[in-house]
């Protein structure tokens, strides 16, 4: 519960009431780190002396349930793509290098408040500025994480608010700082993922914002140029699926995500063996 506070306390607050009202009832943890656990030793390594990497120390990656839908949809859309990178863009905003459907990099690292910038949440800053901030008594630990968890973010940089529908429409020019702040971040995170899997054949676009705001995934795309990603207007207005066009180097998708599914999908198999069920 300590190590993600923002989600873990009511996982395990509606788990253990369902636990008490329905005793009998089969309950199956999909965790969202789950589906990282094929990153390399190195990606999923800080570096941190052995006595702290052994208390739990590590890059655990998040929303892995999402991107475990979407690996096993991209070769649906695009069945020659081997070097991927998706984007799952919501209140909370990260993203995922795949290769042949399996994760090697993501940009949460320990807890949910790492990597982009997101709704409310801070995405990275230095760990220095922390320190700085503590010593500086502006906060204590208890304040600094609310901070960071519930201030920051796109609602930090816009000053009103941290729901990309509505720094869309703002003409407050700090609403189209923190999008190009977003884009920027994440124009820094696909360089770096290219590099990783020594090319790229497709980006994907999921969840709430990647799914619905063309915006947002024009401003990458065109920052994407250098790559060969050409974008569709016409198809990004309409959301996709398909959003680049027929001779863009790298193909670029809008692919809504089901984790409900997902989740259903390994409870499912899960539970089936212990009711006497074929597999």
């Amino acid at each position: 519960v300590a190590m993600e506070p923002s989600h873990q306390p009511y996982n395990v607050a509606g788990a253990r009431a369902l636990a008490e009202a329905f005793p009998g009832l089969p309950q199956v943890a999909c965790f969202d780190t789950s589906f990282h656990r094929t990153m390399p030793e190195l990606a999923q390594t800080y570096a941190l002396p052995k006595d702290v990497r052994d208390a739990g120390a590590q890059h655990w990656g998040y929303h892995g349930i999402s991107y475990d839908y979407i690996s096993r949809q991209v070769p649906k859309f695009a069945p020659a793509a081997r070097r991927v990178i998706v984007a799952h863009l919501g209140g909370g905003s990260s993203m995922c290098a795949m290769l042949d459907a399996k994760s090697v990099e993501t940009t949460m690292g320990f807890g949910a408040i790492t990597g982009l910038p997101m709704a409310t949440r801070s995405g990275d800053i230095p760990q220095d500025l922390l320190f700085y901030l503590l010593r500086a008594k502006l906060f204590d630990d208890q304040s600094l994480e609310k901070m960071l968890y519930e201030r920051s973010g796109l609602l930090g940089l816009s000053g009103f608010s941290g729901d990309m529908r509505e720094l869309q429409v703002s003409d407050d020019p700090r609403a189209a700082h923190a999008i190009a702040f977003f884009v920027y971040a994440m124009t820094k995170v696909v360089g770096a993922y290219t590099s990783v899997l020594g090319g790229l054949d497709a980006l994907v676009f999921t969840a709430g914002i990647g799914e619905h705001s063309a915006p947002v995934r024009a401003g990458l795309c065109r920052a994407l140029g250098w790559l060969g990603v050409v974008l569709d207007e016409a198809a990004n207005q309409a959301n996709g699926p398909r959003i680049s066009t027929a001779d863009s180097r790298v193909s670029v998708w809008v692919i809504p995500t089901n984790e409900e599914l997902m989740i259903a999908q390994h409870t499912l198999a899960l539970i089936r063996p212990q009711r006497g069920s074929p597999s």
